[in-house]
């Protein structure tokens, strides 16, 4: 079984924190007050979490469809800043038969222009009708 091509957005802008924070209900200073940020330790905003997991979350139920989740986990690795392209991508872990249903196991990864892995994840899926294993 052969993942889609990565994914790559950017670069990101404090703009689209701030859209992320409105729709979230996360208004953390941290995210959009660069004064609050650089005295929390932070060069400038960093971007909410949630919004680079939920875009490597959503390339993955993109390929294997929403309603076929079963199990999902997310690691934070390094923190994303305005400017930064972030690539989306994973790889098939495992193939297996557990409860009746072909399921198959993603390692997920959103890595920084660097190439530093800013989250990781790893996602449970039940096989559409028709997809090959």
């Amino acid at each position: 079984m052969t993942p889609p091509e990565a994914l790559i957005i950017g670069p990101i802008t404090r703009t689209d924190f701030v859209r992320y924070q409105g729709a979230s209900g996360d208004m953390n200073p941290v995210h959009h007050d660069e004064p609050f940020a650089t005295a929390a330790g932070y060069p400038s905003p960093l971007g909410v979490g949630m919004f680079h997991a939920g875009v490597m979350n959503t390339w993955a139920t993109n390929w294997l469809g929403p309603d076929n989740v079963r199990r999902t986990r997310i690691r934070w690795k390094r923190p994303v800043f305005a400017g930064d392209v972030l690539t989306f991508a994973g790889s098939v872990e495992r193939e297996y038969e557990e409860n009746g249903e072909s399921r198959v196991d993603l390692a997920l990864s959103c890595t920084n222009q660097d190439g530093h892995v800013t989250v990781q994840g790893w996602m449970t899926f039940v096989l559409p009708e028709g997809t090959q294993a």
